[in-house]
């Protein structure tokens, strides 16, 4: 009883701030760092001190107060209006002041791993090392991982901690009691769990309860995938609805420990995830004083946001200051150029890609033609039905010339639908809904991306999509046949399709909006049609016409690229515990490969061959991440001189920036990009060598087109493990360039003796 009382004070105090503050926006007031010794009540009256100067009464401050950051990151998120929040950005102290975003994920593993490490053996069965990373990192039984996302299912049999060790003594999180959730659901695989509230509910009201459990469990089923993709246990006979993608599903790293954040929460029921920075950032700051090793962010917004205004970019900033990993979500918003998002050089960015498995489905129309679809929907029988085209049976009035054929909503006619297969344009949740309302029996799809990248959805029909050149061949045959029909024959799980990976059509690309001469995404990694846990408190779908309880899923988009990463990056700290966050990325980056398992350039969706801005250094391969001879490392100082040429160095106002800063392009970073180049540019690079004592490398450069690019000395001598070499890299502009278009171009050291160490290159003219 005291504890539903507990939470019904809660939402009454929250109802009267969201009143008290109305009209006011949520704006995040960054401080810095905490120093000296305040308890917690002194530090929260210290924000109050900041609130009470421009509100009206103290009572008034401490109601529009959301979070107070107490741990190591000092600040606070408040409702306010735009000119209270430009006062207290003129404040003494205060670093920034910014309006807090507030993120959305839109949803967009048996086989992704054996495809990574095949993929790395060239295909060679006999050279697959995937299992002997693992034995080496110990399954990476002694790091944890931090995962902010929308929760966890504990009762997953991939987060089952049988045979694990105790939990780590460094460990100081704890796992929070909640609706359907208390410390019975943590274990030595879920060593802890938290949930963050009070910025969305100050924004967007009480969590309804039929939407969200109040608690770390996950309703949606995206942190769920998330977790099991980066640590869950191995299952056998794992697959999803229907029995397709059906294997051993494996997290990267099957023994790391997971701490969950729940930070992601669902207001309605179309597939939105809300994941406000308010809420984030006091996850930051626990994840850090809780001692995680890696923070894996699923999350990523449509564009990317200055660093002194993005709370991901702030609260990673402190984790890298304690060497903390941090894996992000490039963004799904591909492929618009510069769209990609968590773009701070200090936190890891990653794409999406494919994998060698399709889920083919086969379609015979009543001329005898064979059209191959995509499905990942159960059919119960195969029969021929009367095929129509959606553009011929909709309601008049109900579409325009621009959303003819569309199948949306209330547009179909159940009188000449009924009974029949529909063909639409395009095929996502809500136009098989509209199929199944108007009676159709089954519906086909065109592809809703261009190219070969189909994200897949286990319909509420029959259905299967088909990709953009079959759309036509459908569409002339149902045009020039008087009775046409079509069979849909059951989908089938196909392993071992090439070329793979190709780009996933969703996925980001650069170039880095906030900070062209730093190369963004870092890597790309599997993201298309993974297959990983998933809740059992909602259906595959998330709606609430779907019925159907899986336990395990497949879902689509960089938050799936994301976990894959932060697993390896897992498995590399236990391997080297004293490497840097910017020694793991950099062994990620240079020892990526750029080509697929057929041995040609790796493309997007459409088969134009990818670039930099699509994949950063390549798609990664975690054996040679291992062992990747040297490494491009960078101190929390080094970020901080970027800072200085980006203007923004008085994110920690302890550092005092030189009287000569060097251009942003000159971190130590392993990938180069220059943008806006006029004339030539020479920037420096240093190397730490992690492979063998007596070893010298020899750079070989394809340089950008309308480029030269000259490495200087172009032998590199280590004598021992840990020695620092440095080298200038200048690029001139060739005379005839007169485009102002990105060029791209390689460098790459070799010791001839196994180690490969390649940067990208990135160059536009003036």
């Amino acid at each position: 009883m005291e504890k539903y009382l507990a939470v019904l004070c809660f939402l009454l105090i929250s109802l009267h701030m969201k009143a008290v503050c109305e009209e006011r926006q949520v704006y995040i007031v960054y401080l810095g760092e905490h120093s000296g010794n305040r308890n917690f009540e002194e530090i929260e009256e210290h924000h109050h001190s900041f609130l009470h100067s421009v509100k009206g009464s103290k009572q008034e401050a401490e109601t529009c107060l959301i979070h107070s950051y107490k741990h190591i990151i000092n600040g606070f998120s408040a409702f306010l209006t735009p000119e209270e929040a430009s006062t207290v950005s003129e404040m003494d102290r205060v670093i920034s002041v910014f309006r807090s975003q507030t993120r959305r994920l839109r949803l967009q593993t048996t086989r992704s791993w054996d495809f990574t490490n095949l993929l790395e053996a060239n295909g060679d069965l006999s050279r697959v090392n995937g299992e002997k990373l693992l034995q080496r990192a110990s399954y990476g039984k002694d790091v944890i991982v931090g995962v902010f996302d929308s929760g966890i299912w504990p009762e997953s049999r991939s987060f089952n901690d049988e045979g694990m060790e105790p939990v780590p003594k460094s460990w100081k999180g704890t796992c929070q009691q909640g609706i359907a959730f208390n410390s019975s659901h943590c274990n030595r695989k879920i060593i802890g769990a938290r949930y963050y509230l009070k910025h969305y509910e100050a924004e967007l009201g009480p969590v309804k309860e039929k939407m969200e459990f109040r608690s770390p469990r996950d309703k949606n089923g995206h942190g769920t995938h998330t977790a099991s993709t980066i640590g869950g246990r191995r299952v056998p006979n794992a697959s999803s609805l229907g029995g397709f993608a059906n294997g051993t599903a494996s997290g990267g790293a099957p023994f790391v420990r997971l701490a969950i954040y729940k930070v992601c929460w669902q207001p309605d029921p179309l597939n939105v995830v809300v994941c406000p920075d308010g809420d984030t950032l006091a996850a930051f700051d626990d994840a850090i004083k809780d001692g995680v090793h890696v923070i894996s962010l699923s999350i990523g917004g449509n564009t990317s946001f200055p660093y002194a205004e993005d709370g991901t970019a702030i609260g990673s900033l402190h984790a890298l200051k304690r060497d903390i990993i941090v894996v992000c979500a490039a963004g799904n918003s591909g492929p618009t150029p510069s769209s990609v998002a968590n773009v701070a050089p200090w936190l890891i960015s990653v794409g999406a890609s494919s994998i060698d498995r399709i889920f083919q489905s086969t379609i015979v129309l009543g001329n005898g033609l064979i059209v191959q679809g995509r499905t990942v929907t159960p059919l119960r029988k195969t029969k021929k039905y009367p095929l129509v085209y959606a553009v011929h049976v909709e309601i008049p009035g109900k579409t325009t010339n621009l959303t003819t054929g569309w199948c949306f909503p209330g547009t179909l006619s159940k009188k000449h639908v009924k009974g029949k297969v529909v063909f639409c344009r395009v095929g996502f949740i809500s136009q098989a809904l509209e199929v199944r309302r108007a009676g159709g029996v089954a519906a086909i799809f065109g592809n809703p991306y261009v190219g070969k990248g189909v994200y897949e959805i286990p319909f509420l029909l029959p259905g299967t999509t088909v990709l953009q050149n079959d759309r036509a061949t459908i569409v002339s045959y149902i045009l020039n046949n008087e009775n046409p029909t079509a069979t849909l024959f059951p989908g089938r799980t196909i392993i071992g399709t090439g070329p793979a990976p190709f780009m996933a059509p969703f996925t980001s690309l650069g170039p880095n909006g906030i900070e062209p001469n730093i190369l963004k995404p870092d890597i790309t990694a599997p993201g298309l049609n993974i297959l990983a846990a998933w809740t059992e408190a909602s259906p595959p779908t998330q709606l609430h016409q779907d019925h159907r309880v899986v336990k395990y899923n497949i879902a689509s988009g960089t938050s799936m690229s994301c976990p894959h990463a932060s697993a390896v990056a897992a498995l590399l700290k236990a391997i080297h515990p004293d490497w840097s966050s910017a020694a793991i990325r950099s062994s990620l980056m240079t020892t990526a490969r750029r080509v697929n398992n057929v041995q040609i350039p790796i493309t997007d969706a459409v088969g134009n061959i990818a670039t930099p801005f699509h994949y950063g250094a390549g798609h990664f391969q975690p054996s040679k991440a291992a062992d990747p001879g040297l490494v491009y490392d960078a101190s929390y100082a080094d970020y901080l001189l970027f800072l200085c040429s980006s203007g923004t160095a008085f994110l920690d106002p302890s550092f005092k920036c030189p009287k000569h800063v060097p251009p942003p392009s000159d971190l130590n970073y392993p990938s180069l990009a220059i943008a806006k180049l006029n004339g030539n540019m020479t920037v420096s690079r240093t190397v730490t060598n992690v492979g063998t004592g007596n070893s010298t490398y020899t750079v070989s450069i394809v340089p950008p087109p309308g480029y030269t690019v000259e490495i200087l000395p172009t032998k590199l001598y280590f004598s021992k493990i840990g020695e620092k070499q440095s080298f200038s890299i200048t690029v001139k502009v060739a005379a005839s360039i007169k485009e102002t278009k990105f060029e791209f171009g390689w460098y790459a050291w070799s010791d001839g003796v196994g180690h490969v160490v390649s940067s990208p290159i990135v160059v536009s003219a003036a």
